[in-house]
């Protein structure tokens, strides 16, 4: 199974796509979809293609996105909402399943905490894919929140298979 993972952003959209085979993860590819054009329109067309060229290239068989977190400013919360549906759209349009989790429930799952920083996010993704170069922050959380998804998938697949065994 292939997974990525994508953390929604209007200037910066981070993507991280890994492998997973059993309980082994491996790392394939991350990076950062930079929204282009002076207007929103122009600028979530271009988070758009972007992604659409990822999700060709890498044919991801399952993806994850992170929840908007709501902040007080109203207006960036429903500008970053709009990318957010940019992200849910195009797994959606390749006829993939979609996960979604709360930023806290990634750095849980990641780091131990829910109010974990980027920079700890960030090692932690190090310390999974020894060795790969991080695209930056965004991307590193992408990485997480694709990570987070395989290890609910495999505890979801141990969970029926458990239930079919007690039947």
């Amino acid at each position: 199974m292939r997974v990525i993972g994508i953390d929604p952003g209007l200037r910066t959209l981070g993507w991280g796509v890994i492998e997973v085979a059993g309980s082994r993860l491996s790392h394939v590819a991350n990076g950062l979809c930079c929204s282009s054009g002076t207007d929103l329109g122009a600028r979530l067309l271009s988070l758009h293609d972007q992604l659409t060229d990822i999700v060709s290239r890498f044919a991801p068989t399952a993806a994850a996105v992170e929840q908007t977190f709501v902040n007080r400013d109203g207006a960036g919360t429903l500008k970053l909402g709009q990318a957010r549906g940019i992200a849910m759209l195009v797994p959606a349009q390749a006829g993939l399943p979609i996960g979604e989790y709360a930023p806290n429930a990634v750095k849980k799952a990641i780091v131990g905490v829910g109010h974990a920083d980027k920079m700890q996010i960030a090692h932690m993704m190090g310390v999974h894919f020894p060795g790969v170069e991080l695209a930056g922050p965004d991307a590193a959380d992408a990485l997480a929140i694709a990570v987070c998804h395989a290890h609910h998938l495999q505890s979801a697949g141990r969970l029926q298979a458990a239930i079919a065994r007690a039947s």
